[in-house]
């Protein structure tokens, strides 16, 4: 009986699994995704960032061949074989014989440059550089992802904010069209009144319907930045805190705009690149140019060989392969003395790239200073416009509220109101808009004075 009721339940839970799988899953509301979170989903989904990690990844594998090179020999061995059916000397007794015959060899041998131009030891110093050049450009590809994600974020919450104020605004012309519609009945409004509140909730539902569909380009926008699947929505927090900058800004104005400026030329990442990429360039100059010299290098080997005439005794494997072994040691000089000019062409080749890559250190050096100090600029811009475009909002929002009040006594036209409402508008999407510019340049200091995006 146990036995058959536990069979039976077996059974109505492999029926009713999936269904109850599947409606769990439905009825679970999306994740809420506030900023870090989308930046940390795009840079763990960027492939961008996956293509610079595969670069890293080749950086490491050129530093382990640069140090193997630098401090190991070259080892190798080989071994061969062969049939010889015609005339051949016979190697114990140094004479001619024409039977067929087999030869066998085995050889080990290992190499090390004793002096290269310092080649190896200038890989050495470039291969570090180069991984820590890869590794740096990743850090870079993650600030570029952080801060289009943070851009485009901004943008999905300007748009749902703003569609949000538009729908108020539409019940709100909704609910006095009707009321308006009622007074005409009983002779309190002029149809002309009426005619001007149906268009005016005429523009109303036409911004709304532009802003929506501008919030869902926006939206689409971020969720290709973040490789956010196409089957699932993406739902982000819109609840923005007003920011705090009185005295930190005024403290940026003064002393610490130096010391930013200072912090981000000795540790930017793109600062840094251009920096190795010119000290790679100078040691890539000097190696070619120690090529000049004569190279030196020590080898040493053993080999042994064996064969068998057909038709004659020979001796056994074992003795001759110890009987015939040999070890040899070899100390070689080279000398470069005619070369088509191309060791000299090589050299004034690397000369040129140290001049460019010097160049451009000190361009970028430039770049990023001027950087620094606009995004400081407008930082301190966009707070004294968000400070001005808040109070401005106050105003307006007071001013709305009282032709408001006046509509519904009949003390100004549709069109007065309307024009109150346009500007109340325009007031809030001011508003908003240099809350985020302010956000986006706030967080660009910060990243160059050493704050990494994600961790704002």
């Amino acid at each position: 009986m146990i036995k058959k009721t536990f069979i039976t339940f077996i059974s109505v839970y492999c029926v009713m699994a999936p269904w109850l799988a599947g409606n769990l899953q439905a009825g679970e509301p999306s994740r809420i995704m506030t900023l870090k979170d989308c930046m940390e989903y795009a840079i763990s989904n960027s492939t961008k960032l996956r293509i610079q990690q595969a670069a890293t990844g080749d950086a490491k594998i050129a530093r382990r061949d640069a140090i193997l090179q630098a401090f190991t020999p070259n080892i190798s061995s080989s071994t061969y074989a062969y049939y010889n059916f015609g005339r051949s000397i016979d190697p114990e007794t140094n004479t001619y014989f024409t039977q067929t015959s087999f030869h066998n060899s085995y050889s080990v041998s290992a190499g090390f440059d004793l002096f290269n131009g310092f080649q190896a030891v200038n890989n050495l110093k470039i291969s570090k550089t180069g991984l820590a050049i890869s590794e740096s450009q990743e850090k870079q590809a993650e600030a570029d992802i952080c801060l289009a994600v943070m851009e485009a974020y901004y943008n999905v919450v300007y748009n749902k904010r703003l569609a949000d104020i538009y729908e108020e605004q539409v019940s709100a012309a909704e609910l006095a069209l009707t009321k308006a519609v009622k007074q005409e009945e009983i002779g309190q409004k002029g149809h002309a009144d009426v005619v001007q509140m149906e268009a005016d909730l005429a523009d109303r539902k036409y911004d709304l319907i532009t802003v929506r569909n501008s919030y869902k380009d926006q939206l689409t926008t971020l969720s290709d930045l973040m490789f956010w699947p196409e089957d699932e929505e993406l739902v982000i927090e819109t609840s923005i805190s007003s920011p705090a900058y009185g005295e930190d800004s005024a403290a940026i104005m003064d002393e610490r705009e130096e010391s930013i400026v200072s912090y981000a030329l000795e540790n930017n990442p793109q600062v840094k690149i251009a920096q190795w990429q010119a000290q790679n360039a100078k040691r890539e100059l000097n190696t070619t140019k120690w090529q000049l010299l004569p190279s030196v290098g020590m080898y040493a080997g053993w080999n042994t060989s064996l064969y068998s005439i057909q038709g004659a005794q020979s001796k056994s494997f074992s003795d001759q392969f110890r009987n015939n072994g040999g070890e040899y040691v070899e100390m070689s000089v080279s000398f470069p003395i005619w070369g088509r000019m191309q060791k000299h062409s090589r050299i004034a080749k690397q000369r040129n790239a140290l001049a460019k890559a010097t160049a451009e250190y000190d361009q970028k050096r430039r770049d990023v200073e001027s950087e620094v100090r606009r995004a400081i600029q407008d930082r301190e811009g966009s707070a004294a416009a968000y400070e001005q475009a808040l109070h401005k909002c106050e105003i307006q929002a007071e001013a709305y509220n009282l032709n408001l009040k006046k509509m519904e006594q009949g003390l100004i036209s549709p069109l007065e109101l309307q024009t109150a409402t346009n500007n109340y508008l325009k007031s809030k999407a001011d508003e908003m808009n240099s809350l985020f510019k302010y956000l986006i340049k706030d967080s660009v200091v910060r990243y160059y004075n050493g704050e990494e995006y994600i961790n704002q």
